[in-house]
């Protein structure tokens, strides 16, 4: 009898548990590839989250291919995803999977990169990206000590991918302080390469970003001039400006700023090949992101720190951004070992 109650029990908690899984709320994940280091964290970071708060999820890696993207997202909304989080390989391309949200009332966040040209954005989450900027022209500015120093220095720019919006705030805020000592000869890009247009590197690639760099060396330093900074919107795009001053410079090595604190690029840092990174904690964004789907999940007001920066051209989206810190070789052991972001045999 005793042994017919046991199986019974067992019976019951079993159903008890398929009967929770199933009513398990859904929520959708949609991370643009797993080419790039900090997205494959951000996404394992936010589905652990979410899984352990009691969410089933749906997390889908791109792979940098726009079409993709959008039958990914376009599944998800199909699925019984409740909530919908996307960041996005070029913010205007997933208008479709949008309004299908739209018409089946999903809400949907748009996650470290603003969902630009539709109306069904319903709140944003990132880290203050042109302060990002500020803090890399600030390092570059203070490194060089052009309020004192005679000058001048030169300075070349590689910015981020142009379908990114963030890219624009990254390279807005560092030319915010690095502008007027262009225009007063302080600075002097040998390239004349300023405009965002003519810096920006598509798909925020390595390679791309080191081939331009290949090209302005041989173009603009092959006599031998110096470099004095190289300003880097991001880690990515950082390696592949290192990676052809390797190849293609013997001067005294340049300020270089970057951006997501790589491990390869600590690495460059230990080195003393990469100046600086912002370090912006991905753990805290994902943490931010759980809590506003559990806000909305449950009918509660979502927390947002900013109702008037991001304009996505067709509304202001609620915002809440968190705040980037930047790492260099006197700090990386404490903002990022010793917080656990990383180990010591990471970083070998």
């Amino acid at each position: 009898m005793k042994k017919i109650v046991s199986l019974l029990l067992c019976v019951l908690m079993l159903c008890v548990s398929f009967s929770a899984l199933a009513d398990a709320q859904k929520v959708g994940v949609s991370m643009p590839t797993k080419d790039l280091q900090r997205w494959n964290q951000d996404g394992e970071n936010m589905k652990n989250l979410l899984e352990e708060a009691g969410y089933e999820v749906d997390l889908q890696f791109a792979a940098n291919d726009v079409q993709q993207q959008l039958n990914q997202v376009t599944n998800m909304i199909n699925n019984g995803c409740e909530v919908v989080v996307i960041s996005a390989i070029e913010g205007s391309s997933l208008g479709s999977a949008l309004d299908l949200a739209k018409e089946k009332n999903i809400p949907v966040i748009a996650y470290d990169r603003l969902l630009m040209d539709n109306e069904w954005v319903s709140y944003y989450a990132t880290f203050d990206n042109y302060m990002v900027g500020t803090v890399q022209g600030t390092y570059v500015k203070e490194a060089l000590d052009l309020e004192n120093a005679d000058g001048p220095f030169y300075m070349e720019i590689t910015a981020g991918d142009p379908g990114d919006n963030n890219a624009n705030y990254f390279y807005s805020g560092a030319m915010d302080v690095l502008n007027p000592y262009i225009e007063s000869g302080k600075i002097i890009v040998k390239s004349g390469q300023t405009a965002f247009s003519d810096v920006a590197t598509p798909t925020w690639k390595t390679e791309v970003a080191q081939t331009r760099a290949s090209s302005i060396l041989s173009s603009f330093y092959a006599d031998g001039s110096s470099i004095d900074a190289w300003l880097c919107s991001n880690d990515s795009t950082a390696m592949g400006v290192i990676n052809a001053l390797e190849d293609n410079y013997d001067g005294d090595w340049p300020i270089i700023t970057g951006q997501d604190c790589d491990k390869s690029n600590v690495k460059k840092m230990i080195e003393g090949k990469q100046s600086m990174s912002v370090f912006k904690d991905t753990r805290t964004l994902a943490a931010q992101v759980v809590k506003m789907v559990g806000q909305i999940l449950s009918g509660e007001e979502v927390e947002v720190n900013d109702t008037e920066t991001y304009d996505n051209h067709i509304i202001v989206v609620p915002s809440f951004l968190c705040e980037p810190v930047f790492g260099d070789v006197n700090n990386y052991v404490e903002l990022l070992l010793d917080s656990g972001y990383y180990t010591e045999d990471d970083l070998k």
